[in-house]
């Protein structure tokens, strides 16, 4: 879910976006829709560039490829400076945000066990002056789902979900995120679905940094208390993986925005990962071991008999350290008439579960991705992600043709 804006008073310095939505036709929404789950800022002395930012092998220093090195000279960046922490200068002429902007070189050890812990989603704050008139067909509101702990380990009972970490000018962020199948790499996909506020900040911005996905995050499924301290390989079991190519919707780009549903029916991203240390030549999908289909024709929504939304929820009551899941049968919402009705089911996950994985039956009879968690209400109780059609499957093709064969 788009991200609810907490206090500026809060330790960490980000403030995670909020947002809000149209009142509904069949039922009036008391309360504000928000731009839910991205969330949470980290103070800016433990996101800097010095002893977390080093590391490559041996020499302190950051690996990156000559034709990175290219496309960060021309964009006036300089390597060395990037490394040392420049990479936390967001002034707007400087913040890289066309398609082909995307640039994210691999900064080792940046994020430790410490560091994403504590993107976790802070107090929230709302503006009740963002709502205004639903435009669509839109079902009753769902009735309210408690999400379910998903058993530990996460690997043997989720084994395609984890978690995605990126940095922002409010600070360290995390949304949730689904390992899925390349078409041009089958059995050895490197590919990530999340949504696409995860990646890039929309029509007022540009492309996040420092994203990286942690499949099976806290995979025994610790409690807070247990994970301070922890060793990095209990955190993130199967590695960090890197994202070196990531794209979203032209619409999300173009129409996204922090507050309202600009953009929500676009609101999906497809990463390209590698792994940070180079790993063992296996691929993502050969390292957890499965990837889901996605299937871009999925049965509408009369037609559906339930889906089940995956994620790592970091708003009050949760803390972000845990897995849940949520299975519903889905209603429609719609927030404008000109853009796909989205599905929408209830669920009591909060902020951090943006960007996880609605799996349902999909076309073929099996399981398959058909959606991922875009927006919810402040109060929790209901979760709404976009419907994936010709769009969606535009981003998803052109991120497998740009690596076929690798």
């Amino acid at each position: 879910m788009r991200s609810i804006r907490p206090s500026s008073t809060t330790r960490r310095s980000g403030r995670t976006r909020r947002g809000t939505s149209p009142v509904l036709t069949a039922v009036a929404l008391a309360s504000v829709l928000a731009l839910t789950a991205t969330a949470c800022g980290s103070s800016d002395d433990t996101a800097g560039g010095d002893a977390a930012a080093t590391a490559a092998a041996g020499d302190g220093k950051i690996t990156i490829p000559d034709d990175i090195k290219d496309q960060l000279k021309e964009h006036g960046i300089d390597v060395d400076k990037w490394r040392n922490g420049e990479w936390k200068n967001w002034d707007k002429d400087d913040w890289l945000r066309e398609a082909n902007d995307y640039i994210n070189p691999i900064i080792e050890g940046l994020w430790d066990p410490d560091r994403m812990r504590e993107a976790e989603e802070p107090e929230q704050e709302v503006d009740e002056s963002d709502i205004s008139g639903d435009q669509g067909v839109t079902d009753p509101t769902p009735e309210p789902v408690q999400a379910q702990d998903v058993p530990p380990s996460y690997h043997a009972n989720a084994p395609t979900a984890g978690k995605v970490f990126f940095d922002s000018p409010e600070g360290t962020m995390v949304c949730s995120a689904t390992v899925v199948q390349d078409p041009a790499n089958p059995g050895k996909s490197n590919m990530v679905w999340t949504a696409g506020h995860c990646v890039h900040a929309g029509k007022k911005g540009g492309w996040y940094r420092n994203i990286a996905f942690v499949p099976s995050y806290n995979d025994a499924g610790k409690p807070t208390a247990e994970l301070e301290g922890a060793a990095k390989e209990e955190v993130a079991p199967y590695g960090v993986w890197w994202g070196d190519w990531a794209q979203t919707s032209d619409q999300w780009i173009e129409q996204g925005g922090s507050t309202g549903g600009d953009g929500a029916s676009y609101d999906f991203a497809v990463i390209h990962v590698t792994p940070e240390k180079g790993g063992d030549g296996k691929s993502l999908e050969e390292t957890v071991g499965s990837a889901l289909p996605v299937d871009f024709n999925a049965p509408a929504v009369p037609d559906m008999e339930s889906v089940t939304a995956t994620g790592y929820p970091a708003g009050t009551p949760y803390d972000g350290q845990k897995l849940f899941s949520c299975e519903d049968r889905p209603g429609r919402l719609s927030l404008n008439t000109s853009e796909p009705t989205m599905y929408r089911i209830g669920c009591s996950m909060t902020a951090g579960s943006s960007g996880g994985g609605w799996v349902s039956a999909g076309s073929d009879g099996k399981p398959a991705l058909v959606s991922n968690t875009s927006i919810g209400p402040v109060t929790s109780g209901w979760l709404a992600g976009p419907r994936l059609g010709d769009e969606a499957r535009g981003v998803y093709d052109a991120v497998s043709d740009k690596f076929a064969g690798q």
